[in-house]
């Protein structure tokens, strides 16, 4: 964990045990200074000192998992507002602080209303809740006033001393305050509460889902408020029932609000998954689909941006004809674009996903990201299909080069070889029948070096192209080499028909590399060598029982390898020491077989 990351928990941790602390010290303190028959029920006591502590809890959790700062700085300040009445009979001989505590003690409901108004965005968006939020706090600051200015001890709460602040002793205006402020409270919260229901009921899957539980928590509320409200104005006790229902759901607003936020950051997560299935490239059909799962929202509709044209066009590539934001403004857009600007893609979704902007950032990275990763793939296999194709001519190229060669030499230089012995011959013949032995043993000793060239001259020109291999195919060629191996080599070769030449060469080299592999290391008395054409396939095995241990990295077995690589084959070297070592190679013969 980072230093700083580690402090700010820290000291977030100390902030909230400290307002607990004060929490739960004026829930004590007032409950112990207030004589028995008068304190409230012990239960009833608990359940009021558990409401801040929720408050505090969601606070730091809030601040784990949340974006925005203000909620849970809302949520920490709440405990320190929620003063219970009978903290009155601790502070009654305090005359500077009593009317100070009674003119904030109902702030925590002004706070509890601007918490839902930031709910689940973390901000107020609109005008409407900036009005709102403005009124509330007006009429705290008015209340304060009133009380600090209008308001004397209440004996009902307690004996307090007397109000140092007070101006005038004018109780019907001071009640009309704190009455007009209660009922301007519930109507705000009301209005509130409003807002947020028809929004819910109206509001697609996304919205629901997002804001699940505030508006039951927000309607117990202020049903149960509304109804204090009024006992308050006829002086009346209020019910022990809707004391507790309300209770119950002030507890739950803190908690709903974390809960949207837990969604929200789950939805994010969701990004992530997206960002798995759709790796391989940007499939549209697949894109849509997979978008709107991870967004639980099935009105999403996802429209392509079509260079060719200069518009956009759905998946199947018909373009738009029509504006795809609906005219209710249920929906909103979201463009896409590449890092240098170039449209990729509009997505229209449910307006309400428009308040968790990080969620919509994370798709529109992931679609950019998608979109990089198959333009790149596709770049990447055109570019190896190059490659291959390349490789393949310059291997096709090679074959041709030595076919030519191995002809020249033997049209060319061969022939006039052999055309010089057949001279060198009459002239030996016709020197010995005139007697000239001398002359006629120097020509055969020039004869005999003639034949030597001329056997070199051959087995130069088979190694550069054997002429049994463009003649009969592998059939002829491969028992012709195996039988210049000094080992005993068992041929197995059953390939129908010639196969294509480029295959044939590439065959030939790796058994004619392999067999003197064999011959020069393997320290083998026997080998074999297997070539079959299986489903579409040269397969071509040789294998020996010497010593093993063959490497890979080894200068022949490398260029078997990239004469195989060349033509699209597979190799596997099995050589464990001790156990001989085999080769098997695989050639996709890529055309029809040739006919002999």
């Amino acid at each position: 964990m980072a230093p700083g990351r580690k402090g700010r928990i820290v000291k977030r941790s100390a902030v909230i045990a400290a307002v607990v602390a004060v929490s739960l010290a004026m829930e004590i303190s007032g409950f112990l200074a207030t004589p028995e028959g008068e304190r409230p029920e012990a239960s009833w006591t608990t359940l009021h000192a558990m409401v801040p502590l929720v408050f505090a809890a969601s606070a730091g959790v809030a601040w784990g998992i949340g974006s925005a700062l203000v909620p849970a700085r809302l949520m920490v300040i709440f405990p320190l507002l929620w003063i219970p009445q009978t903290f009155y009979r601790v502070i009654e001989d305090l005359g500077w602080l009593w009317p100070l505590v009674r003119g904030v003690d109902l702030a925590w409901a002004v706070l509890t209303g601007i918490l839902v108004l930031l709910y689940p965005r973390g901000w107020l968006m609109g005008r409407v809740d900036r009005w709102i939020a403005g009124i509330a706090l007006a009429a705290s600051i008015v209340n304060l006033l009133a009380v600090l200015l209008l308001a004397g001890p209440d004996p009902a709460v307690c004996e307090c001393a007397p109000n140092p602040y007070r101006i005038a002793e004018l109780p019907a205006v001071f009640g009309f305050i704190d009455i007009g402020y209660r009922i301007v409270g519930v109507t705000l919260a009301l209005v509130i509460a409003a807002r947020l229901l028809v929004s819910w009921m109206r509001g697609s899957v996304p919205a629901r889902t997002v804001a699940f539980l505030m508006p039951l928590a927000l309607l117990a509320w202020v049903i149960t408020l509304a109804a204090q409200a009024v006992s308050y104005a006829a002086a009346a006790t209020a019910d022990e029932v809707l004391s507790t229902v309300s209770l119950i759901a002030i507890a739950s607003i803190p908690v709903s609000f974390v809960a949207g936020i837990a969604h929200a950051r789950n939805m994010r997560a969701r990004v992530a998954d997206l960002m798995r299935i759709t790796r391989e490239g940007a499939d549209r059909g697949l894109w849509a689909e997979s978008l709107a799962r991870t967004l639980r929202d099935a009105s999403v509709r996802v429209y392509w941006w079509d260079e060719e044209r200069g518009r956009y066009a759905d998946a199947a590539g018909e373009p738009i004809d029509h504006d795809p934001a609906d005219r209710r403004g249920d929906h909103s857009l979201l463009p896409v674009a590449s890092p240098t600007g170039m449209p990729i893609a509009l997505i229209r979704h449910d307006r309400v996903l428009t308040d968790n902007m990080r969620l919509l950032d994370g798709v529109s990275s992931a679609l950019r990201l998608s979109v990089d990763n198959g333009r790149l793939r596709s770049e990447i296999e055109r570019t190896l299909e190059h490659v291959r194709q390349s490789r393949s001519r310059i291997v096709e190229a090679g074959v041709e080069a030595r076919r030519r060669i191995e002809r020249d030499l033997h049209d060319g230089a061969q022939q006039q070889l052999v055309s010089l012995g057949m001279r060198l011959r009459l002239a030996a013949n016709h020197a010995r029948s005139a007697g000239d032995d001398g002359l006629a043993a120097d020509l055969e000793d020039a004869i005999a070096m003639l034949n030597l060239a001329l056997k070199e001259l051959r087995e130069l020109a088979h190694g550069i192209h054997p002429s049994l291999l463009s003649s009969g195919g592998l059939a002829l060629a491969v028992p012709e080499l195996a039988g210049r191996c000094p080992v005993p080599v068992e041929i197995d070769v059953q390939a129908e028909g010639r196969l294509p030449e480029v295959i044939e060469s590439t065959a030939y080299f790796v058994v004619a590399e392999s067999l003197a592999n064999v011959a020069k290391h393997s320290r083998a008395t026997r080998g074999w060598v297997r070539a079959h054409v299986r489903d579409g396939e040269l397969e071509l095995v040789v294998r020996d029982n010497g010593v093993g241990g063959a490497s890979p990295e080894g200068s022949g077995m490398v260029g078997i390898a990239d004469r195989v690589d060349a033509v699209g084959g597979r190799i596997e070297i099995e050589s464990p020491p001790g156990a001989g070592t085999t080769i098997t190679v695989r050639m996709p013969l890529g055309a029809a077989l040739v006919d002999a």
